[in-house]
């Protein structure tokens, strides 16, 4: 067993302990018949740390015969308590924790592994859990023969697993949760993406005494009062200083210039555009150029490093250019460009990077830093498609080391499209994610440069953890239900 910290640390399960690969007698799932070996080695690494919270990934490698389902437990030795959770079907009573295989990663052949995720709270110290046992049989450092009573196929989950989509009555990250991918981020200038959430949306400032004012919800889940913005800037300009973070998390992105947190450009005026959803009057952000908008969220949960992640915005396919780079995900932190897989982002617009495309765009492609890839090479992706509609879905996401999708739809009506599944570009595996969050312009913005792209955005969530392709189906539908006009 492997425990390291952002630092990568090295922690021991004894003092003297010299080897970090622990074996176990209890990954044996349904195969008690034949009494054959079983074992396994488990990775715990602590992905990212903030005040109160910390992000884990638990990897699990089976060493003995192929098995069909899986269960992990252990417990916590300081209080912590795990909030949020992905991968898996995960209960806590107490100290005592159980994590469990969901429909998609039961089975595991050998010399196969298999990862999962989550969120925790801790007070005081987080050390990591002493020990782990796989299927009731506690890792014992050796590989030997299951235990004659066959331990429960699964732990029943509390949450509906990832392939089952949820109430359609939530918002895109009520959706999200329920599929065991929660928002960290969730950001939107035209309404409530959670179901329950009844606060700020964006601040405006108006030109004629800087003064500022939020613009809230109308109600609880609902769309933004555009009417208080309208009377707040009745006579003057006003421009969007800052988009919030409806999550928890206080990602909340400011805009890279002076009076913002710092930066080259200057923030997007707030009437540009306005649109109906939920059959009301909402403001788009609309970026005619020389705007973006930054938040560094490596210690408020943006994933870091190869942790799994996935987003999803509503842009338009009619307010596009080539310039680098009209993006909405993760970023450099520094704000330069920092390297192959520092950035894990949703581009749209009609910029051909690599050349060879075929026709104008616009296209959902993925910013991984040194690239806008439209599927898993340099080489132009035949499967890509433009979206030309006034509305679009773009959705991304990536496993973090060997695995990332594009998608991309009309977001008035039909299905996600499947622009690209499969393997990571060559260089890009693991990925080097910073956790920073980018919207508007490419990573390597806008500290002392300005902004090449125009876009619009209407909405847009990062989640910890793999999305599965139901519950990126549901959170489509709930953006057609919306009624975007």
């Amino acid at each position: 067993m492997r425990l390291t910290d952002q630092a990568r640390r090295r922690w021991a399960m004894t003092a003297s302990a010299a080897a970090l690969t622990l074996t176990t007698a209890g990954l044996t799932g349904t195969q008690l018949a034949s009494a054959a070996t079983a074992g396994c080695s488990v990775d715990y690494s602590v992905s990212s740390s903030w005040s109160g919270g910390f992000g884990a990934n638990v990897t699990v490698t089976n060493l003995g015969d192929p098995v069909n389902t899986w269960r992990l437990t252990w417990t916590f030795t300081a209080g912590q308590t795990v909030t949020q959770y992905w991968n898996t079907a995960l209960t806590q009573t107490g100290a005592a924790v159980t994590a469990a295989n969901v429909s998609y990663n039961g089975a595991i052949g050998t010399g196969g592994s298999t990862s999962f995720g989550f969120n925790g709270s801790w007070t005081g110290s987080n050390p990591a859990p002493a020990s782990f046992a796989l299927n009731g049989v506690t890792c014992t450092g050796g590989v030997g023969t299951p235990p004659t009573t066959a331990p429960p196929t699964s732990a029943p989950p509390t949450t509906p697993p990832p392939t089952t989509p949820p109430p359609a009555a939530g918002g895109p990250c009520d959706i999200y949760a329920a599929g065991g991918t929660p928002c960290v981020a969730a950001h939107s200038t035209t309404r409530a993406l959670f179901r329950a959430y009844s606060g700020r949306l964006y601040q405006v400032r108006r030109s004629s005494d800087n003064t500022t004012r939020d613009i809230t919800t109308l109600t609880a889940g609902g769309p933004a009062d555009a009417a208080a913005q309208d009377s707040f800037c009745a006579t003057t300009t006003c421009v969007i200083t800052w988009i919030y973070d409806q999550t928890t998390r206080g990602n909340n992105l400011g805009y890279q210039g002076s009076g913002g947190i710092g930066g080259a450009v200057q923030p997007a005026v707030a009437n540009r555009e306005s649109v109906t959803v939920g059959g009301a009057k909402a403001y788009s952000l609309f970026i005619p150029g020389n705007s973006s908008y930054w938040r560094d969220g490596h210690l408020t949960g943006v994933p870091t490093g190869s942790a799994p992640e996935g987003m999803y915005m509503v842009t338009s396919g009619t307010h596009v250019n080539s310039g680098c780079c009209f993006d909405y995900g993760n970023s450099e932190t520094t704000r330069r460009a920092d390297g192959a897989g520092a950035m894990d982002a949703i581009y749209f617009g009609t910029s051909c990077w690599f050349g060879g495309c075929s026709g104008t765009g616009p296209w959902v492609q993925a910013d991984l830093e040194y690239g806008l890839y439209p599927g898993g090479s340099s080489a132009w992706n035949p499967n890509q498609r433009a979206f030309t509609s006034k509305f679009v879905t773009a959705t991304l996401k990536n496993n973090g080391t060997s695995r990332f999708a594009i998608k991309g739809s009309n977001a008035q009506s039909g299905n996600l499209y499947t622009l690209y599944d499969g393997a990571l570009p060559p260089g890009y595996s693991p990925m080097r994610k910073q956790g920073a969050i980018i919207l508007g312009s490419g990573g390597d913005c806008c500290i002392d440069n300005r902004n090449q792209s125009v876009g619009t955005f209407y909405e847009g969530a990062m989640v910890a953890g793999y999305p599965s392709d139901a519950t990126e189906n549901a959170v489509q539908a709930n953006v057609v239900a919306a009624g975007y006009r």
